[in-house]
């Protein structure tokens, strides 16, 4: 019995699962030549068309799966409203995945993905090795799903669209700010784990420091409150700080809780600012200054661009960065 399923004729006859579909169940909506092609795929490969085959050819909803690292960041609810509501207009249905499971691999959830015949994919990962990107344009290509990189960027290929902002800038200027001040030993709290877009504020960080004659320090931590609670107490007893600038909110906020308790006076001892401009910064005690980061807009543009690639729209700029603010608050002098 052949094992060969509608992903592999796909794949091995470069169309889209409909495609397929269309040249099993209704052959006269398809090119010839396309359909010559799937046909002797199907006869190549041995494979058998089932009701799950079928049932691509009639479907009439738009389905857009969106991907996220998990649902606990600020960043990624606010982010997702601007995606629901532009799924709203366009009635579209939408399949969220959160990567954050020991259950499955990035690969098995991508398959899955795949399998439920998705029209489109919002890619909200800020983590994308080259595997994985590797991955999703295999995805793009061979499957013909269209991907949109949401907040996140692969600078070293240009193939998949992408909405951002630039967060090497972004990272400077925040940098800046903080020099600005006369701060000499001023620190960026970024994450053990990698991220695209934290390395890029890392080279914004790097290049103000550079350019000011500083020492360059970089801390790396968890985005988890009660690991980077007892690095910050331990840390910093035998570092000298007189500035941190940290790659989400929430971590500065939680490093002003520890400066706190230690009796540290934020900003006459250390000033401190954070990334993304989220609910955190304002619920703060000070209020924490911080790139103001359109998250909103980001996940609203995404899925107006990823609209566009679904309707065979013509792309003028894949790569799309918008603008970003900085909100200056007391926890900077």
């Amino acid at each position: 019995m052949s094992k060969a399923t509608i992903y592999d004729v796909a794949g091995a006859a470069r169309v889209s699962l409909a495609t397929v579909s269309r040249a099993i169940n209704n052959p006269e909506k398809v090119k010839p030549e396309t359909r010559e092609r799937v046909l002797r795929v199907i006869e190549d490969l041995g494979y058998k068309p089932n009701a799950f085959a079928k049932g691509l050819a009639s479907r009439k909803s738009t389905t857009v799966a969106v991907i996220v690292p998990d649902m606990s960041r600020a960043s990624i609810a606010e982010m997702m409203n601007g995606i629901a509501d532009i799924a709203r207009v366009y009635k579209y249905s939408i399949l969220l995945y959160i990567l954050d499971s020991e259950d499955s691999s990035e690969e098995d959830i991508l398959k899955e993905i795949v399998a439920a015949q998705v029209d489109g994919i919002l890619y909200l990962n800020d983590e994308v090795t080259e595997s994985q990107y590797q991955f999703l344009k295999t995805i793009k290509d061979s499957y013909q799903i269209p991907v949109v990189l949401t907040n996140t960027i692969y600078p070293e290929h240009d193939d998949i669209p992408s909405v951002s902002i630039d967060y090497e800038k972004a990272g400077y200027e925040i940098t800046k700010k903080l020099i600005s001040e006369g701060r000499q030993n001023i620190f960026m709290v970024s994450t053990v784990r990698k991220y695209m877009v934290n390395d890029l504020k890392e080279a914004g960080y790097l290049r103000a420091i550079e350019e000011a004659g500083l020492t360059p320090k970089i801390m790396r931590t968890s985005g988890r409150v009660a690991i980077n609670t007892e690095h910050f107490n331990e840390y910093f007893k035998n570092h000298k700080v007189d500035g941190i600038i940290a790659v989400r909110d929430s971590i500065a906020v939680s490093f002003m809780n520890v400066a706190r308790a230690n009796h540290v006076h934020i900003p006459e001892d250390i000033s401190v600012a954070g990334f993304q401009n989220t609910k955190y910064a304002i619920l703060a005690r000070p209020q924490l200054t911080c790139i103001d980061v359109p998250i909103y807009d980001i996940g609203a543009v995404g899925m107006r661009l990823l609209t566009k690639m679904m309707n065979q729209e013509e792309i003028n700029e894949p790569i799309v960065k918008l603008d970003h603010d900085m909100m200056i608050r007391q926890s900077t002098k």
